[in-house]
């Protein structure tokens, strides 16, 4: 979509997907424990959400906690779980009154009872909500969502409900946690690494992909505008030629 943002004509892509990535180097450029940046990265999500959505970006998805996350310390692991309590306890309330509807993908089977809880509150209570779709990957893994949609698919073949010559992509794209949502346009991640750690791997088959030094917890308006402005200047032809 082009939007004037700013005196610049840009693209402005429709789905968003960050890796938020550098909050433990952030606190530890600061002396602080690897949980502070934490904090200050959660902070900063609410923050780019109002700068996305004000964009014209429609559809935010944000890589908050992976399945391998888990082999992090346990202090870490407590702290950034008490971290998502205490937003899914603060969210209902700022994202109704932001039009926000909040989604939450991943396996949730090995989430605390009050954090599943929370979600399904959260998604409810948001569910009517027309601004920006904002999604959290939470426990998520790119291989992990790949295998529960394969078992899924293959408990419909042995019920009797799918027929095997009846499966292509759109059939299997049903059964990801994303099912619901548009592929991203554009994949962000920071702090300086150039991988795509286990996230989307079907969905960002044809996104564009842009990295930046920049820690999560300096990633500003600016800094999502420049991404911008990268996306515009590429050339997309999903396997064709122009």
């Amino acid at each position: 979509m082009e939007k004037i943002i700013d005196g610049e004509k840009l693209n402005v892509p429709q789905h968003v997907a960050i890796i938020l990535d550098g909050n433990g180097r952030w606190a530890k450029k600061r002396f602080m424990p690897r949980n502070f940046g934490h904090k200050a990265g959660a902070k900063n999500v609410e923050k780019i959400c109002e700068d996305a959505w004000n964009m014209g970006i429609k559809y935010l998805t944000v890589y908050v906690f992976s399945t391998e996350n888990w082999k992090r310390s346990v202090e870490e692991v407590t702290g950034i779980m008490n971290l998502l309590r205490n937003y899914l306890e603060t969210s209902i309330e700022r994202s109704n009154k932001e039009n926000m509807r909040v989604r939450i993908i991943g396996d949730r089977s090995k989430l605390a009872d009050d954090i599943n809880q929370a979600i399904d509150k959260l998604e409810e209570a948001t569910a009517g909500n027309t601004g920006l779709n904002f999604t959290m990957a939470l426990n998520y893994g790119g291989r992990d969502e790949i295998v529960r949609a394969a078992k899924q698919l293959a408990w419909d073949v042995k019920t009797g409900k799918l027929a095997v010559e009846d499966i292509n992509e759109d059939v299997f794209n049903s059964k990801l946690d994303t099912a619901d949502l548009p592929y991203p346009d554009l994949l962000i991640r920071t702090s300086g690494e150039v991988r795509t750690s286990n996230y989307l791997p079907w969905q960002i088959a044809y996104s564009e992909f842009y990295f930046t030094d920049v820690l999560w917890p300096d990633f500003d308006r600016e800094c999502l505008l420049d991404a911008v402005r990268h996306f515009t200047n590429r050339d997309r032809r999903f396997g064709g030629v122009k």
